[in-house]
């Protein structure tokens, strides 16, 4: 589960509000309003009225309600801050019978990342784990500078990075998606 853009901007957004609510409502009781303000009935209606006269019951349930919902909110808020959403929890082996070592998806993104970024002509660069974790793949992202020489760079990583995690990985037809991008005047160019 991951919070794109919109749920984010509006978690915020209900952050603020909540926010702005509860900090009026200490400075309406503090009595920095006035102090006829701080004593007057918002509502007055027969809802509010029932609220007050069954307050020996209805507080208590009110309050077990607010802290259920308060734990499932930061339930729902530690899985996405902290979810894995891809495949890097997965180990991806070798053989080992060829004394190969198993790596963790992580370490084999961090390793073929920190590779390309050591080439010339590289601003940066993102590898990522996608598929289903019986049948990985890679997705390879390379941003580079606008004089690199843009044929050389992708026989550079195709010859090198790409085929040292084949080998780590002795799977010599891993398919690994590589998209080269650099900034010219006339737009990104993508190979």
């Amino acid at each position: 589960m991951h919070a794109d853009r919109a749920n984010r901007v509006a978690l915020a957004i209900l952050g603020l509000v909540l926010l702005g609510l509860g900090v009026a409502g200490l400075l309406l009781g503090a009595g920095v309003f006035g102090g006829r303000a701080a004593h007057r009935t918002l509502v007055d209606n027969d809802v509010v009225r029932f609220v007050i006269s069954q307050r020996d019951w209805l507080w208590p349930v009110l309050a077990v309600i607010a802290v259920v919902v308060a734990l499932l909110a930061l339930r729902w808020l530690l899985a996405v801050l902290f979810s894995t959403g891809r495949l890097a929890g997965i180990r991806v082996a070798g053989d080992r019978a060829a004394g190969r070592t198993t790596l963790v998806s992580a370490a084999l993104v961090d390793a073929v990342s920190s590779e390309i970024e050591q080439y010339r002509g590289v601003r940066s660069a993102r590898t990522r784990v996608e598929g289903d974790p019986a049948d990985p793949r890679l997705a390879v992202t390379v941003r580079a500078d606008r004089d690199a020489d843009l044929a050389a760079l992708h026989r550079n990583i195709e010859h090198n990075a790409l085929a040292h995690a084949r080998h780590a990985l002795d799977a010599p037809d891993l398919p690994i998606r590589l998209n080269l991008t650099t900034a010219r005047r006339h737009g990104p160019r993508v190979t």
